[in-house]
């Protein structure tokens, strides 16, 4: 079945690129659910392993070291195996990993269950941002876009609530096996599904008016030649870094300075952090909308609200806590996810179709090497030698220099979007 047998844009039916969307979307959902269940739980695992801050935040950043490491290798085989293959073959691994580490008995074993979840993970955010790109017409990719990365705030919402409640009432190691079992399930249902053909690696030579090959120099031209997308990979870095940050410490500010008990303190920040459900999805609407005007808008609107959130997330931090400090928090969790749809829409937008999901991987490499991976350890180092409100309050400063790299970028879109190769995708088998 090819794209010409489907409706205008779409890769498959309408109705079944719909039915992979929500399946990628769950599985996402999953991804962060067994990825950030841990968070909520760390006065019982502090106190059953005996470890410092410094070392629950590695707890985190183990997930992260793996994905850099393997990110790039696995969407080598994503961009020229099997998107679909890939993906189920991934979320098996990462799922069976969770359910590792209830059986963990010390904190090596622990460190260890965590890194292989984040083998199992690593290429999970190219493969996917692929695939719906493949799925669905440029027009709707940032609307699309947006809408998927809403299940991140959603399972980091759900883990973070999940693991302080089942902590509490049955125990920490029994948090890691509830949340493995349907990741597993959706998982399963990726090995039978469509997939696009692999693209062939070639660009049309305007000097020899001819097609012709990529070699392993053209491919590292195709990034170095857009700096719109490097300046994405950055800018997405900055937001990374702050939302890992307080994925993983918020719930420790309630604790530590409102005196709340775990579960609650792990429910308070799960609504803050879910909350980036709306705003994923609503920035991938209003950049969609003002893109059909300006379409450099697809970085222009994550530079806005990057700085509106690092304004709001300044002021919340710097207030007495009460009412006022979590309204507040709540509206940057709102801000804090807008501008995912356009930069991530970016990174497949300006860089050639066979390298798509190469190119999330990339955003992937830099966003958890500085963002994800440096979070969770230098938040809790600062927190080790000062308190968890001066670690957090770095956390604006870094939001400003994000907005700043998204700008510079929006400069150089349109220039970079000439530049793609225009090929058409087609549907295998």
């Amino acid at each position: 079945m090819k794209n010409s047998e489907t409706p205008q844009g779409y890769l498959f039916s309408k109705r079944y690129s719909y039915y992979v969307f929500v399946l990628l979307f769950l599985l996402y959902m999953f991804d962060y659910i067994d990825r950030m269940v841990i968070t909520s739980m760390w006065p019982s695992i502090g106190a059953a392993l005996k470890i410092t801050h410094m070392q629950e935040g590695m707890l985190v950043s183990a997930v992260y070291w793996a994905i850099v490491l393997l990110t790039f290798p696995i969407s080598l085989l994503v961009d020229r195996w099997s998107r679909t293959k890939t993906i189920g073959i991934m979320a098996i691994m990462w799922s069976i990993a969770t359910a590792l580490c209830a059986l963990t008995g010390n904190y090596i074993q622990l460190f260890l269950a965590r890194a292989l979840i984040g083998i199992g993970e690593a290429g999970y955010a190219p493969g996917g941002s692929a695939m719906i790109s493949a799925l669905f017409p440029m027009e709707k990719r940032s609307r699309m876009m947006g809408l998927w990365n809403a299940a991140i705030p959603l399972g980091t919402a759900i883990g973070h609530l999940l693991g302080g409640v089942i902590a509490v009432h049955l125990g920490w190691k029994h948090a890691f096996g509830i949340v493995a079992a349907p990741g597993l399930v959706i998982a399963l249902l990726f090995l039978f599904l469509k997939d696009y053909k692999t693209v062939d690696l070639a660009f049309l030579d305007k000097k020899k008016q001819q097609k012709v090959k990529m070699n392993k120099k053209d491919m590292v031209r195709e990034f170095i030649t857009r700096p719109s997308v490097i300046y994405t990979y950055f800018g997405m870095a900055c937001v990374v870094f702050v939302t890992t940050a307080l994925i993983t410490w918020l719930s420790t500010l309630f604790q530590n300075v409102q005196g709340m008990p775990m579960d609650k303190a792990g429910g308070k920040a799960s609504v803050v952090m879910v909350l980036a459900l709306v705003g994923a999805p609503l920035g991938g609407y209003l950049t969609s909308a003002w893109e059909k005007h300006r379409p450099e808008a697809r970085l222009l609107f994550p530079a806005l609200s990057t700085l509106c959130t690092a304004i709001v997330l300044f002021i919340a931090l710097k207030m007495q806590p009460g009412t006022f400090q979590y309204i507040l928090l709540l509206c940057m969790g709102v801000l804090i996810m807008c501008f995912i749809a356009g930069a991530a829409s970016v990174t497949q937008d300006v860089i050639h179709p066979g390298l798509r999901a190469i190119s999330y991987s990339i955003a992937v490499i830099v966003q958890n090497l500085l963002g994800s991976a440096m979070a969770p350890m230098l938040i809790g180092l600062i927190y080790d030698k000062t308190n968890i409100e001066t670690a957090l309050s770095i956390l604006p400063f870094i939001l400003i220099t994000g907005s700043v790299l998204f700008f510079i970028g929006s400069r150089y879109y349109l220039k970079d979007l000439e530049k793609v190769a225009k090929i058409k995708l087609e549907a295998a088998g």
